[in-house]
C-alpha cells in the first residue's frame, strides 16, 4: 500500500462518525515510503476522559504498522496508547513477524507528502530524570565537554521540556559537534562514545515531540548513542 497524496489532516470513519486527526509535521524525513501497511488512530477528543480516542480496527500483525497520532495531544495523552500499540505487537504469538515495524505517519513540508519515523525499537517509561546522570545542557552551558571522565561511555541526559523546546535542536546541533570533536584530558582516558538518554516533559505536545526526534534522527555519528529508552516525565 502507497501514500502518495498530502494529508494535513487524516480522515475516518469511527462509529458512524467523521473525525479529524491533524498530523504532526517535519522536515526532510529519511522514510517516505512505507509498504504492507495498516493503520492505527489516535484522535484528539475532548469528549474523553483523557481527551483520546484510539481506533486500531483494521491492525494486522504482520503488517507494518502507521501510527497516526494528534499533534495536539500531550505526551502524557498519547504515550500510554502507544505503549498499548507496541505491547500488543510484541507479545503476538500467532503469525508474528519479526521484520514489521512501527512508524509514525507525519506531514513532511519538505516534499508536500507524507514522511514516517520508525520507532519499533524505542521503549517508552514514564520515571523522572535521575539524580546520577550527567545534564547535557549543564555539560555544553558551562563547557566541561573536555571533563567527562567515563572510562567507556559517558551517559548524559537530556531533558526537554516547555521552557527549553525553542532551543533544544540548536542545543542538539552544537552539544553534537563539542561531543564529536572532543579531545580528552589524558590517555589513560579512553571514552569512545557518549549516550543520550532522553527525558520528555508530559505536558509537551506531540508535535514537540516529533520535532526534537526529527532532528535527532539526522546525527550521523559513530561516537554519539542514542539511548532506545525513552522517558517521559
Amino acid at each position: 500500500m502507497r501514500y502518495t497524496y498530502l494529508l494535513i489532516f487524516l480522515c475516518c470513519l469511527s462509529c458512524n462518525n467523521e473525525r479529524i486527526l491533524e498530523l504532526p509535521e517535519l522536515e526532510n524525513a529519511e522514510i517516505t515510503e512505507v509498504l504492507d501497511v495498516s493503520p492505527a488512530y489516535i484522535f484528539y477528543d475532548e469528549t474523553q476522559p483523557d481527551s483520546t480516542l484510539l481506533n486500531r480496527k483494521n491492525l494486522i500483525i504482520t503488517t507494518n504498522w502507521l501510527v497516526n497520532v494528534d499533534k495536539r495531544l500531550t505526551l502524557k495523552q498519547a504515550i500510554p496508547h502507544i505503549q498499548f500499540l507496541q505491547d500488543k505487537k510484541r507479545n503476538a504469538e500467532m503469525h508474528k513477524n519479526e521484520d514489521a515495524k512501527n512508524y509514525f505517519t507525519c506531514n513532511d513540508t519538505s516534499i508536500g507528502n507524507l514522511g514516517f519515523i520508525d520507532f519499533t525499537d524505542v521503549n517508552y517509561e514514564f520515571s523522572e530524570p535521575k539524580n546520577n546522570l550527567i545534564d547535557l545542557l549543564s555539560v555544553i552551558s558551562n563547557d566541561l565537554v573536555g571533563k567527562l571522565t567515563d572510562t567507556n561511555t559517558s551517559k548524559l541526559q537530556l531533558k526537554v521540556n516547555k521552557k527549553n523546546k525553542s532551543m533544544i535542536v540548536d542545543e542538539i546541533i552544537n552539544s553534537s559537534y563539542l561531543l564529536e570533536n572532543t579531545s580528552l584530558p589524558s590517555e589513560e582516558i579512553k571514552t569512545t562514545n557518549f549516550s543520550f538518554q532522553l527525558y520528555f516533559d508530559e505536558h509537551l505536545s506531540f508535535q514537540d515531540y516529533i520535532s526534537i526526534k526529527s532532528e535527532l534522527l539526522k546525527l550521523k555519528s559513530g561516537k554519539i548513542i542514542i539511548d532506545t529508552n525513552e522517558f517521559i516525565y
